[in-house]
């Protein structure tokens, strides 16, 4: 069981901290307040806040009857403070370059540069004035790995708000760009570990379908998510997976074969 146990001056800070350093998300723990912060008299008998924050276990539901696999699609609902509306993207595997727009040095860092612009001004609408954006060109992939002490609230809800400045990211670049570039967003490496997880918990759910006979279900999740499951279940011959429902609540089923 993975559990930290943190101050700060008051319990949100303590709590936020804490988040942050698990690599998590407040409904993904247990948070318990160990001592209330007291700001004492004149600063003497003051003490500050601590809570003891312990990571959840994954739950699973019931199954329910499955529908064939579609071809997948991420919506993307913008968890920040600002006007952005809600935006449907394809996986970028599905993108073609468009031919004859040839592509400068200097095309693709004002696109760069205008990305890390517009992520420090979505950082400053959510309170956050510590965002450090490092970028990286990799072929047609431009990396941004963002760092600060409110990495949890970048991270978001399950990923949500990363998912969320990554597709905002994808269509600044591409709008500065003249051919086209994948945008990879990413908060102290929290995909990596996320994707270990995932992989994990793909082969604990895949034997607990074939012990107990029966479909496992999970909660829904991007379709980025999904593909990770089903590659990492892919070589198995006593199972099969898929998806079921429709974005943003598509979610993944695997089923033992018999």
């Amino acid at each position: 069981m993975k559990q930290i146990t943190q101050t700060g001056a008051t319990n949100e800070q303590a709590i936020s901290e804490a988040l942050a350093k698990l690599g998590t998300t407040r409904d993904q723990v247990t948070i318990e307040v160990v001592q209330e912060a007291k700001k004492g008299f004149l600063g003497i008998g003051a003490k500050p806040a601590e809570v003891l924050v312990t990571v959840n276990e994954i739950e699973e539901t019931q199954a329910v009857e499955p529908e064939p696999v579609r071809e997948e699609t991420v919506t993307v609902e913008s968890v920040l403070p600002t006007e952005v509306k809600q935006e449907t993207v394809t996986d970028d595997s599905s993108f073609i370059e468009v031919e004859g727009k040839e592509s400068t040095e200097e095309d693709r860092v004002l696109a760069i540069n205008e990305t890390e612009t517009y992520l420090q001004t979505i950082a400053e609408g959510m309170k956050i004035d510590d965002l450090t954006v490092h970028s990286t060109l990799d072929g047609k992939y431009v990396h941004f790995q963002l760092e600060s002490k409110k990495a949890a609230m970048l991270i978001g809800k399950r990923g949500q708000t990363l998912n969320a400045l990554q597709q905002l990211s994808q269509l600044v670049l591409n709008k500065y760009s003249k051919q086209f570039l994948v945008a990879k967003v990413d908060v102290e490496n929290y995909r990596e570990r996320r994707q270990e997880s995932l992989e994990q918990l793909a082969e604990r759910m895949a034997d607990k379908a074939i012990r107990t006979g029966r479909k496992v279900e999970f909660e829904p999740m991007p379709s980025y998510e999904r593909k990770v499951i089903h590659h990492a279940l892919s070589t198995r011959l006593d199972i099969e997976t898929f998806s079921v429902g429709t974005d943003p609540n598509r979610y993944l089923v695997i089923e033992p074969l018999k």
